[in-house]
């Protein structure tokens, strides 16, 4: 199999329907299929073989599209890469894959021809009319070179806040298993219009957007980059019917005043990082349509659980497996732990990873007896219903007591004011780390008042000590806040409104048993 020969497939189908919308531009099956062909045999002529890595550097356009399903035609493996990378970025990247060649989009082209400068990567820059009008000239070659099934088809970087990124390899069947997976639970049809706001160089845009959209024969309307107002406007221009976004996407939405009719919309998605509950409540009272929350890592192609409509939704969870897939919370000691008991959550079926590009250690840590050991913290209900609780990197260890972030976070998204939130450790000399809340608001509050909120809501131990306030929050292309990239803000307030190493004790940091743990830490930027 091809992950190509599903677009061919739809072509023959559906020939003249829309596939792609940018705007005012737009591609039939028919037009996508043909210009994949020519990009293959483009690729052909300059040297590309099956099993060749090439770099695609493209914005959310028509174009990555026709280059994706190129590269794929011709055998050779996609290797994506987030068009705001930078040069030294770039050139690890292409080192570490050995990429033969990097198909960019002009505006980067400076940047990329200084991060292919040392490595044996050649570049071609994609201008839109030009780079038709070279492929109109180029003589299609129709036949779709065959692969197995367990072959690579893309390398996707990791994004590399926990350490250098990896590799990592999703197979033919990966992709068009876990893209076929979602058009099912979707109910994705041909009178579908997809909002394409997530990133296509990503798995999620990727899987759930680009292949099952075209997996279904439905159409995909493309926003170049997300922003509020552009995406209202798109979705009630086009009659968009499925909006699948991330978290920060929700918010912003909700951020914008005085919209109400996106009445065509009959599911929103949201996957890539923790959805709070309040957010969901509220975009739901507001727009009228239900959010279905899903879970996935880009290892997992990247869905692995999601809730479903009616009965198969439970708000605050991410839901119970998807097809053919098997998921577990298991101890340190690797069993399976009873319903209720937070765990690392595992994953083991077709979605998950053919293994780490030219990385056999940290493959085989990540993988054991064909489970995917994901680093996520949950526990599993009665029903089956997985819910997330943290990532056991962010977990807190305050004093002996064991705090998780995201409960802390979920608290404080419930107050009016807090638009973004993120909870984390402090390194602190007495009680190892103290908790810190950095947050962006969307009306004014001050620090007292938000750590008499959390306070009132959960133990004593739990809330949070220093209140830190930034403009916007430092995000992954699928919204994760980046909290290793939350460096000290350069004003840092406690409760009374002081740096943290200007106060001392005070009565409301005391422990449940009512003993003062100590000044607050040095200044020092969170982990």
């Amino acid at each position: 199999m091809n992950l190509a020969d599903r677009l061919r497939t739809a072509a023959e189908r559906l020939g003249g329907r829309t596939v792609l919308t940018l705007d005012r531009d737009g591609l039939s099956y028919r037009a996508l299929d043909l210009l994949s062909a020519r990009t293959a045999a483009l690729l052909r002529r300059r040297g590309i073989r099956p099993g060749d890595r090439v770099a695609v550097m493209l914005p959310n356009v028509p174009e990555f599209a026709v280059v994706y399903y190129g590269v794929l035609r011709a055998g050779a493996v996609v290797v994506p890469l987030d068009p705001l990378l930078k040069r030294r970025e770039i050139a690890a990247y292409l080192a570490d894959s050995t990429a033969r060649l990097v198909i960019a989009w002009h505006a980067y082209a400076e940047t990329v021809e200084a991060g292919t400068a040392h490595t044996r990567a050649d570049y071609l820059f994609v201008v839109p009319d030009e780079f038709r009008r070279l492929l109109r000239v180029v003589p299609p070659e129709h036949d779709i070179v065959q692969v197995a099934g367990d072959e690579t088809a893309v390398i996707l970087y990791s994004a590399g806040t926990t350490g250098l990124a990896k590799g990592i390899e999703l197979t033919h069947a990966n992709l068009g298993g876990n893209a076929a997976t979602v058009a099912r639970m979707h109910a994705l049809g041909v009178d579908d219009v997809v909002l394409g706001a997530l990133p296509l160089y990503h798995a999620f845009g990727q899987t759930c957007a680009l292949n099952a959209t075209i997996q279904a024969g439905g159409r995909l309307t493309l926003l170049e980059r997300f922003e509020a107002g552009k995406a209202l406007e798109v979705i009630r221009r086009d009659g968009v019917t499925v909006f699948q976004g991330v978290p920060a996407m929700y918010i912003a939405l909700l951020d914008q005043p005085g919209v109400s009719d996106l009445s065509l919309l009959r599911i929103c998605v949201s996957g890539g990082a923790a959805l709070p509950l309040d957010v969901l409540r509220a975009y739901e009272t507001r727009f009228g349509c239900p959010i279905i929350e899903g879970y996935g890592l880009s290892e997992t192609s990247p869905v692995s659980a999601s809730n479903r409509g009616g009965a198969g939704r439970r708000p605050g969870s991410i839901g119970r497996p998807v097809r053919d897939v098997e998921m577990r919370v298991v101890g340190d000691d690797g069993r399976e732990l009873p319903h209720g008991e937070i765990g690392e959550i595992v994953v083991r079926g077709p979605n998950v990873m053919k293994g780490y590009w030219n990385n056999p250690e940290a493959t085989a840590e990540a993988v054991r007896d064909g489970w995917f050991h994901t680093g996520d913290l949950g526990r599993v209900d009665g029903d089956g219903f997985f819910f997330l609780v943290d990532r056991r990197r962010d977990v807190i260890i305050r004093g002996g007591y064991t705090v998780y972030p995201r409960e802390v976070e979920e608290v404080l998204y419930e107050h009016p004011a807090v638009r973004q939130a993120a909870v984390l450790g402090v390194p602190h000399p007495e009680v190892g780390e103290e908790i810190a809340a950095v947050v962006a608001l969307r009306a004014p509050a001050g620090p007292d008042e938000l750590r008499v909120w959390v306070k009132e809501r959960v133990a004593a131990y739990k809330y949070p000590r220093q209140v830190w306030f930034v403009d916007e929050m430092p995000t992954s292309p699928t919204g994760k806040i980046l909290k290793r990239a939350l460096g000290l803000p350069l004003t840092v307030t406690g409760g009374d409104g002081r740096a943290p190493s200007d106060r001392t004790g005070d009565p409301d940091r005391r422990d449940l048993d009512g003993r003062d743990p100590g000044r607050p830490g040095r200044r020092g930027s969170p982990r």
